[in-house]
């Protein structure tokens, strides 16, 4: 399996407002998320999947942003909005609403079609799965085992609240955020999202203690509705300097010690083996992976 990419931040973009695509590239964000789904009225997204190929051109040329998009769940508009975003240019679909493993197998099917007619890549664009209900969230494993193509799963977070009759809070959600966080991980996908949910941008210093938060729990990227919020992603989903430094360190002395022939060591009065030099291991092919990013 290829690394995963850079997607510490995605930043949503209606693929319809030219004042927003026209800054988009400029936000910094890791990943331009052009949507044709909440964001579109329904008599606009006809309009909305004509500006597709354009908007994806646009973003290309302009940027360094990987370009996703996020479809609409009924299978009829799912097949329309397919039909315009595989295209060579678009990284992922966003797939909404994802109702079981046979759900993303379908879509799979779709893609596959669609990616041999127009000689792209087999397998080329990656799908990131939406899980928004009960139902569906206790089919989470077996979802992210569904298809070769998933790439990483998210928590729909008001849409999940509201389909449980609760509040998007994050208590509410801690515990579907964490399903989610266990499937991804057991079977190799990026864990995104925060604890939490991304409608409140008005408080930027408050959200970075969360995005914090959720990278302390595994959590590796997550959505932006608004501009603001893509800094506070990218620094909180990025290892501090701190955090590179002494796992630099703990992996020298992990060699030293491999040498004398011992298995653990101790930094700063705490022992030091195998799970945490792993830890320290995987801090650093991030950092290194976000580095080559940026560059």
């Amino acid at each position: 399996m290829s690394a995963h990419p850079v997607w510490r931040s995605g930043l949503f973009v209606p693929v319809n407002v030219e004042r927003f695509l026209a800054k988009a590239s400029s936000r910094g964000a890791d990943t331009i998320q052009l949507d044709l789904e909440d964001s579109i009225a329904p008599g606009d997204k006809p309009d909305a999947r004509r500006k597709v190929e354009a908007a994806v051109a646009r973003i290309r040329a302009e940027g360094r942003s990987d370009v996703l998009v996020r479809i609409n769940q009924p299978l009829e508009d799912a097949v329309r909005d397919l039909e315009v975003a595989v295209i060579p240019g678009v990284d992922a679909i966003m797939v909404t609403k994802v109702e079981g493993p046979d759900h993303l197998r379908l879509l799979d099917e779709l893609v596959s079609r669609l990616e041999q007619k127009r000689e792209m890549p087999a397998g080329g664009i990656r799908f990131l799965a939406l899980i928004e209900a009960p139902g569906p969230l206790a089919q989470a494993h077996a979802i992210a085992r569904s298809t070769p193509r998933l790439l990483g799963m998210s928590l729909g977070a008001e849409d999940y609240a509201t389909a449980i009759g609760g509040e998007p809070t994050e208590d509410v959600l801690l515990m579907p955020k964490q399903q989610i966080l266990q499937a991804a991980t057991a079977a190799g996908l990026m864990p995104m999202g925060t604890i939490g949910t991304v409608a409140d941008y008005s408080d930027i210093a408050a959200y970075l203690r969360v995005v914090r938060r959720s990278a302390s729990f595994g959590f590796v990227g997550a959505s932006a509705i608004h501009p603001a919020q893509v800094p506070a992603l990218n620094e909180g989903f990025s290892p501090s300097a701190e955090a590179v430094a002494k796992a630099e360190k703990i992996v020298a002395m992990d060699r030293e010690a491999a040498a004398e022939g011992r298995g653990s060591f101790a930094l700063d009065g705490k022992m030091i083996d195998i799970p945490i030099v792993q830890r320290a291991q995987a801090l650093l092919v991030r950092a290194r992976a976000i580095a080559a990013r940026a560059r």
